[in-house]
């Protein structure tokens, strides 16, 4: 059996009650465990994701893999079914794209927080390590995301009613996910189920809705800049491709799912490192009493 880890609480809240196991040998933590301020919010993702940019590659590469050929294999036996209809063929590639997104920042947003919270333990998690820490915590993280899916379809449907409300719709639903921001660290860091980590989540980011609300604002700023060169990689192959149907689709729904993949990795970073410093600021957790050796 792997040795645990074992991992000392905030100052008065014990022991976490989640032990890591060390599948290799221990390490000091990528990112200090300390209130981080918003700059460095942004900024040490990109440094946590580098520490571990091997296990992410495969990760995301695999995922990204797997979704484009799911989603192709989907809207080809639609398009057969069809008798190559258009219409078909384009709705089978819009939904089997939706739906390869949604298990896409599924696994990927439940193994990345897995693999981001053992290194602030000081342990290396491969990929498959990382997979198996969110598959114990599969339930809570698949209830998560569902509700995660239907809050955002319906803010933003509620916001698009008329055009000048989208920018609020927009505010009002960086403000819901600042709330439930560390809510997947939460389930897997702590073993809770999804109510308990909605609610643990509200109670760290208490008192920093707004500035989390303003990172995750920010994000997707980041992200359509990212998703431009994304979706240029695919019409600047298409010169050499041609514009055939199936070539353009496989384009299209490549380009989509890398800008997917990438902005998930960095996402859940993201709410690892928030968790961190909500807990050093809330609970200090970053504050150890001299000669405790628990």
């Amino acid at each position: 059996m792997r040795p645990a880890v074992e991992t000392v609480g905030a100052v008065g809240a014990g022991v976490d009650p989640a032990p890591v196991p060390a599948p290799v040998p221990h390490m000091p933590p990528t990112v200090p465990i300390r209130p981080l301020r918003f700059r460095e919010l942004l900024d040490e993702p990109f440094a946590l994701i580098q520490a571990h940019l091997r296990t992410f590659a495969v990760l995301g590469g695999s995922a990204l893999v797997l979704a484009v050929l799911g989603v192709l294999g989907l809207t080809g036996l639609v398009s057969h079914l069809t008798d190559g209809s258009d219409a078909g063929t384009a709705w089978a590639a819009i939904l089997a794209t939706a739906a390869g997104v949604w298990l896409v920042r599924l696994v990927l947003r439940g193994a990345t927080v897995a693999i981001g919270l053992a290194d602030f333990h000081g342990v290396r998690y491969g990929v498959l390590d990382g997979l198996r820490a969110a598959g114990r915590r599969a339930m809570p993280l698949v209830i998560a995301q569902i509700m995660f899916t239907l809050t955002g379809i319906g803010v933003l449907l509620l916001g698009s009613v008329l055009v000048i409300t989208f920018p609020l719709a927009l505010i009002w639903l960086s403000h819901v996910r600042a709330r439930r921001f560390v809510a997947e660290p939460v389930i897997v860091a702590e073993q809770a189920g999804f109510g308990g980590g909605v609610a643990r989540s509200k109670e760290l980011v208490h008192g920093g809705v707004w500035s989390t609300a303003g990172l995750w604002l920010t994000q997707r700023c980041i992200f359509a800049v990212l998703a431009v060169p994304a979706f240029g990689i695919p019409f600047f192959l298409s010169d050499f491709s041609g514009t055939h149907r199936w070539a353009v689709i496989t384009l299209l729904v490549g380009g989509f799912l890398l800008v997917v993949t990438v902005s998930e990795i960095v996402e859940a970073t993201s709410r690892v490192l928030c968790y961190i410093s909500r807990r050093c600021v809330r609970e200090g957790m970053d504050i150890r009493i001299p000669g405790d050796r628990r």
